[in-house]
């Protein structure tokens, strides 16, 4: 019998059905193999395979995803154009950097609806260089015909980077106010009081154990004592341990909320946050994902009238998991270092990208200047 699933919130994709990816679109895990004059062994056929599985784990699971769909769109593309992906070629590649700016309905085979933007377009060229990588090609985004094209299209369409908006401290008290007391909502009342308090990105929080080595795919664990809860993490930039201490009020305290959710689900080994049977009074087995966060952060902020004269469309379009970490960077009131190590930051300058209202007008060259 199948097991039980939480139903999912999720809208559905709106990728378009690509044509069928010959076996050169895939991307390679066969690109780690024994020599051509090496005998195979069952030994070595192993190393192989734990070869692998080590070089799958060099990126997170998102960014092969991402990755992925870049080459397939780049493949899909070149075979409308009647070339091939192999070898690289700059200049097909400009061309093909040209295509993805151009406004829709410029050029009859665009595959877009609209231009990308231009971080999208770089995000694409790195998916690129990858992919290219993984196949034994080189890749040079310097060569001029894809570095002087993306030049100009980000000298005439860059734009200032979008922030999502900062969650503070009376929106995360709003958000969380909207949620009921059965086990769905101490759960996602957890994940939002833990993940403001802790600056946690979405995967970090989805992908917690209880304890350390429960399960092959967790990417940390939780300790809680008197004073707070510690988390261990191994994300983008490595270890970090999270000190998360106790909140003032009980319905404020992240600690509070974790313990309360792991003790009426039941949870003592393995996720800490899973999806729950349909009927709401059991947690299942199933890790939960991380856009779970995402939609819990954005449905709730509709529930809690945050940014209330904005259409629902804005308000959601400001919103996001991000916004937990975004908030907790710009309204902690403590030195700059330790929000920095609280977010795992190699440089005060990436904290202060996350601090949506801390230090404007704060120091006042113009009157330090005499004006």
């Amino acid at each position: 019998m199948a097991p039980e699933r939480e139903k999912s919130t999720s809208a559905p994709s709106d990728t378009p059905d690509d044509a069928p990816i010959d076996e050169r679109d895939q991307a390679s895990s066969k690109t780690i193999s024994l020599p051509a004059h090496v005998a195979g062994s069952g030994t070595l056929d192993r190393l192989v395979d734990t070869a692998r599985g080590y070089a799958e784990a060099s990126a997170a699971e998102n960014t092969h995803k991402a990755y992925a769909a870049d080459w397939k769109h780049f493949a899909r593309w070149c075979r409308l154009k009647g070339t091939d992906p192999l070898p690289p070629s700059p200049q097909m590649i400009g061309l093909y950097v040209a295509d993805l700016a151009t406004p829709a309905g410029k050029i009859p085979s665009a595959l877009a609806d609209r231009p990308l933007s231009v971080s999208t377009i770089e995000r694409r060229l790195s998916g690129l260089s990858w992919n290219y990588a993984q196949r034994g090609f080189t890749f040079d985004r310097k060569d001029r015909h894809i570095a002087t094209v993306l030049a100009g299209i980000r000298r005439k369409h860059a734009r200032p980077p979008v922030q999502k908006e900062a969650i503070l401290p009376e929106d995360i008290l709003a958000m969380v106010a909207t949620l009921p007391f059965d086990l769905r909502g101490l759960r996602d009342r957890a994940i939002l009081l833990l993940g403001y308090a802790g600056g946690l990105r979405r995967s970090e929080i989805v992908s917690l154990d209880v304890h350390k080595d429960d399960t092959p795919d967790s990417r940390g664990w939780v300790e809680i004592f008197d004073k707070g809860a510690l988390l261990t993490l191994n994300a983008k930039t490595g270890w970090r341990e999270v000190e998360i201490g106790r909140g003032s009020g009980e319905q404020s305290c992240p600690v509070r909320g974790l313990e309360q959710w792991l003790h009426f689900a039941r949870i003592d080994f393995g996720p800490v946050f899973v999806r729950c049977s349909r009927d709401g009074k059991r947690a299942l087995e199933t890790r939960l994902g991380d856009k779970h966060v995402a939609r819990l952060v954005k449905q709730t902020v509709l529930d809690a009238g945050i940014r209330a004269e904005l259409p629902d469309k804005d308000r959601l379009a400001l919103f996001s998991g991000h916004s937990l970490r975004a908030g907790l960077a710009s309204s902690a009131e403590v030195d700059e270092r330790y929000v920095q190590k609280h977010l795992g930051h190699a440089s005060a300058e990436m904290t202060r990208r996350y601090q949506r209202r801390r230090d404007r007008f704060r120091v006042n060259l113009t009157k330090a200047a005499g004006l």
